[in-house]
């Protein structure tokens, strides 16, 4: 599988890439946008569009064939994960805010349009600029990216990995049929234990606090509290990592390599660059979406400068924080910051439509980022784990090629069916009325008193479980999301992996954690697909 510079990376144009690359963008944005409205979540269509072109592979036909190549395939999962969030979370979603604050048409809405279109692609072009940096180095988890590269090794191969994988399916779709979160279980076996352990632990407080302890953690701003803390201290962290590696060799050591030793493709100083301009970025992609929106018109130039800055900073800062976050526990808090950033901005009493097309233009932000990040470390594994820098940077090129081809493919299936959504079928997505509703509230006085109070919980809690282990963004993801299922599976596979471990040993579980763990994540997106994605689909 492992390819060597002087190997031919298949490119995006090749006719049979290019057809079915459109075929399954296609798909991946009727199922982002069915999903994102009727059931309110996306799932990860990586696995879904990988089995897609290994089965279309089996043809006996030259042409189809050609698609039994591990690079064609990485290429074509790319596509359709990006398809699902970009016109699910990326454009519906967001555009939908202001829809529902009252903004349903004409050359303003269009201005929305174009915001976050501007956030979306700066969203994936971070990814590709800074992924395998020390910021995010490519030898971290990204649980999902682990899980699509063992699913196309192993159904590309034969023997006792492809067995596992099997197991590791079966299982993982049998718990999603029954209703337990099979992909939970399967990424708490993949990925950091402490950093798993937070975000579990923010999830059953979120759902049983008011039982256990008599509080609601969520109605008191205890989410967005710790996260604010936690983000400030984060950014301290790279700050930190930044001077720490500064001047010196950038290496990561590669699990399961022959060398121990394999550099990180970005550099600190350019990644620290990188960083600077997208930020700058971002606060111009503000700028352009008040003037074309016309929100300047509500506010005072001040106001204006102020609603530029917070929301432009807010764009950046949540990309980085879905990434950090997906990088560790698979999941990206796209919502959750993006409400967090909405509730804050309320202190700054921003008129309601402002406020709602602010926190739709940072909505857009972080799905890319972390959608685009784990299909790149699928990538990274498929291409040996950074061995041959040379190759791996055409592969990151064309996988980046693929993510704005489904950006393109995305955005026209919006401007297409957007009006049938929202004025045909009356259909938005739940996070979007949240939004919404949110924006419409006036500040609470109370409001800065509970973000004062819980940000230096996260703060600490951040500084004290480092960065690598984000013990204060994972718990504050966990206290935004209302899964109760999902933070007992996560704490329960915590203690069954950790009494496994003591009893037969970290080498002889490697393979049954990381290619089964892969499997029960894939296994549980098919019966996802199978149960509620063809469903929805089959009713339009």
């Amino acid at each position: 599988m492992t390819k060597s510079s002087s190997d031919y990376h298949p490119r995006l144009y090749e006719p049979i890439v290019l057809a079915m690359g459109l075929v399954l963008a296609l798909f991946g944005a009727i199922i982002g946008m069915e999903l994102i409205c009727r059931v309110g979540i996306n799932p990860n269509t990586s696995i879904i569009g990988a089995l897609i072109a290994i089965t279309f592979s089996a043809i006996p036909v030259q042409i189809a064939r050609a698609m039994r190549n591990v690079h064609r395939i990485n290429l074509m999962q790319t596509v359709i994960s990006g398809a699902t969030f970009q016109a699910g979370n990326v454009f519906l979603l967001t555009i939908a805010v202001p829809y529902l604050l009252g903004l349903t048409g004409g050359a303003y809405f269009t201005g929305v349009i174009i915001g976050v279109l501007i956030a979306g692609f700066v969203d994936i072009l971070l990814s590709y600029w800074i992924f395998d940096s020390p910021f995010y180095p490519a030898r971290n988890p990204w649980p999902p990216g682990i899980a699509t590269a063992e699913a196309i090794r192993a159904a590309l191969s034969r023997g006792k990995r492809a067995l596992i994988l099997l197991y590791g399916m079966i299982f993982g779709g049998a718990l999603t049929y029954l209703g337990y979160p099979g992909d939970v279980v399967g990424i708490t076996l993949i990925t950091q234990i402490v950093a798993i352990t937070s975000f579990g632990i923010g999830l059953v407080m979120r759902a049983y606090g008011p039982v256990l302890v008599g509080i609601d953690f969520y109605k008191i701003y205890a989410p967005q509290g710790i996260m604010v803390g936690a983000g400030l201290a984060a950014l301290i962290q790279f700050i930190l990592l930044y001077l720490r590696v500064r001047g010196k060799q950038d290496v990561q050591p590669v699990k399961g390599s022959s060398s121990s030793l394999s550099p990180v493709l970005v550099n600190a100083d350019e990644a620290l660059r990188r960083l600077a301009i997208a930020l700058g970025i971002f606060v111009a992609g503000a700028l352009v979406t008040a003037l074309v929106t016309g929100i300047g018109g509500m506010m005072d130039p001040a106001m204006l400068l102020l609603w530029v800055i917070y929301f432009g900073f807010q764009a950046w800062f949540t990309t980085l924080i879905c990434a950090l976050s997906g990088m560790y526990a698979g999941w990206f808090p796209a919502f959750a910051t993006a409400l967090a950033a909405l509730v804050i901005s309320l202190v700054f009493g921003f008129p309601p439509l402002a406020a709602g097309i602010g926190v739709a233009y940072v909505a857009a932000t972080g799905p890319g980022m972390a959608d685009l990040s784990y299909d790149l470390k699928t990538g990274w594994i498929l291409r040996g784990e950074g061995r041959d820098p040379e190759f791996e940077k055409i592969g990151r090129k064309w996988q980046f090629y693929a993510k704005i081809l489904s950006l393109a493919i995305s955005l026209t299936m919006i401007a297409v069916f957007y009006r049938a959504y929202f004025a045909g079928l009356n259909l938005f997505p739940p996070a979007a009325r949240t939004l919404a509703a949110t924006a419409k509230a006036v500040a609470d006085p109370e409001l800065a008193r509970w973000l004062l109070t819980w940000a230096p919980l996260g703060f600490v809690l951040q500084l004290l479980g480092g960065p690598e282990r984000q013990i204060g963004i994972l718990l504050a993801t966990g206290l935004m999301i209302s899964n109760p299922p999902a933070g007992i599976a996560v704490l329960v596979t915590v203690a069954a992996r950790l009494a496994l471990i003591k009893t037969l040993g970290v080498e002889k579980l490697r393979d049954v954690f990381y290619v089964g763990g892969a499997g029960a994540v894939g296994g549980s997106a098919i019966v996802s697909f199978i149960v509620y994605t063809l469903r929805a689909y089959l009713r339009i």
